[in-house]
């Protein structure tokens, strides 16, 4: 499966634990990263500071769905069922 052009939910919906260029404190869920470009396309992308788990993500039907407001819905839901508190 190939990138849903103009998505931008996984650099969006997910949440990163992990400091990424810009925020030391990783990324909260729901907050746009501020590498995605106005095209919602990785600024950092083939980037050495690209972060690692943005690196090990690969589209998936499974978490992007059939569509940008599926991926949203379905990133939600592992949100949800994977969160701490």
């Amino acid at each position: 499966m190939q990138c849903r052009m103009s998505c931008g939910a996984c650099c969006i919906a997910i949440s990163i634990s992990s400091p990424i260029p810009g925020m030391p404190s990783g990324k909260p869920a729901g907050v746009r990263c501020p590498h995605l470009t106005k095209e919602n396309l990785c600024a950092l992308f083939g980037k050495p500071e690209r972060p690692e788990i943005c690196s090990r993500l690969a589209p998936a039907r499974e978490f992007c769905g059939e569509s940008r407001e599926e991926a949203f819905a379905r990133i939600d839901e592992i949100e949800r069922a994977t969160s701490p508190t």
